[in-house]
């Protein structure tokens, strides 16, 4: 592992304030025990203000912005004490003087951006790893499904097992739907990036409301298995000024959520109605629902409440979706006690 990522580790793991502001306060003593040598030379002055700011930067990495802060001020004060006269705080009132408020300056601006970009990085670092554990557990069960598919299929070609008609098409229906899965998975993954890197603009187009709405229920039909999937909406919908590709995906995104918790044997209801100038899609299902502390926290990116995408980022897809149109995403209880996620988009 390389030391930036040693030191990420480290950061993330959470250093305690307090052994990391030890650390640093232990840097700025050393650098007091070896400051006569520094001072015999030109320049040592420059030299010792810049080494006081090692021990404030490591501070930073190990433990964030307040221990840093912390360090920062002592760092400071030990400047202070080590320029001439040697011991006291009293100091030339024009360049010395200066000098210390540039250096504080510096000091606690560099402990700030450090710990903030170190925590930023230390971010990305688990993000990353929720990504690889997320993507290759939501790949395994669909690749299985059509890998076990497809042998038995290959058995059944070479004579070595006899299988109905029925049968066989049932293989073929589990090969389609889990090839569509993974359809909708990389569709997924390829707009989070388009989310992070902010280049999620919606190519408008006319929507036909109950068409959408139907298309989506059609296509989840065959992997909703035993889950009742019902439609309510009412005749005459305006016509949508939107991406339809979007809005396909993400109401996509929400009736398979609420198909993946209902469960064998449940019901989602998907449903849309006009409020004024907005549509709202509202998905609603008979699972357990989603607790009142999780209901902003599940739409971020690889959050894992109640009713959280299998990737962890369909939700989040959601959002975007929503946000890019001027609209919104929320979840409530659903008729059916379960959840309800309301998805609204300005018509216009």
């Amino acid at each position: 592992m390389a030391p930036g990522s040693r030191l990420r580790a480290a950061f993330a793991r959470g250093v305690t304030a307090v052994p990391a502001a030890l650390i640093g306060l232990g840097g700025i003593a050393l650098l007091a025990a070896i400051s006569p040598l520094l001072m015999d030379r030109a320049g040592g002055h420059t030299a010792l203000a810049l080494l006081l700011v090692v021990p404030v930067m490591a501070t930073a990495v190990l433990g964030g912005r307040r221990p840093a802060w912390i360090v920062a001020g002592f760092a400071t004060l030990a400047l202070i004490l080590l320029v001439p006269p040697v011991g006291t705080l009293t100091i030339t009132f024009t360049e010395d003087s200066v000098a210390v408020v540039v250096f504080s300056i510096v000091a606690f601006t560099v402990g700030s951006v450090v710990a903030h970009r170190v925590h930023a990085m230390a971010q990305v670092d688990e993000q990353r790893r929720a990504l690889l554990r997320s993507v290759s557990h939501d790949l395994r069960t669909p690749l299985a499904a059509i890998g076990a598919a497809a042998t038995e299929l290959e058995d059944v070609a070479d004579g070595l097992v006899e299988r109905t008609s029925a049968d066989q098409r049932r293989m073929l229906e589990i090969v389609s739907s889990e090839a569509d899965r993974l359809d909708r998975l990389v569709g997924n993954l390829l707009s989070m990036a388009r989310i992070e890197a902010s280049r999620l603009e919606p190519r408008r187009q006319p929507v036909d409301v109950d068409q959408m709405v139907s298309g989506v229920v059609a296509r989840l039909e065959r992997s909703a298995g035993t889950v009742d999937l019902s439609v309510d909406v009412p005749a005459g919908m305006p016509t949508l000024l939107a991406d339809h590709a979007l809005l396909d995906q993400a109401l996509t995104n929400l009736v398979e959520n609420a198909i993946r918790h209902s469960g064998p044997g449940g019901s989602v209801l998907v449903a849309a109605h006009v409020d004024e100038d907005r549509v709202t899609f509202s998905v609603s299902d008979s699972g357990s629902g989603v607790a009142r502390a999780d209901r902003d926290r599940i739409f971020d990116p690889f959050a894992r409440g109640a009713d959280a995408g299998a990737e962890g980022i369909g939700l989040a897809i959601c959002k975007a979706v929503a946000e890019v149109h001027g609209g919104r995403i929320s979840v409530g209880e659903s008729p059916l006690d379960g959840a309800s996620f309301a998805l609204t988009i300005p018509i216009r």
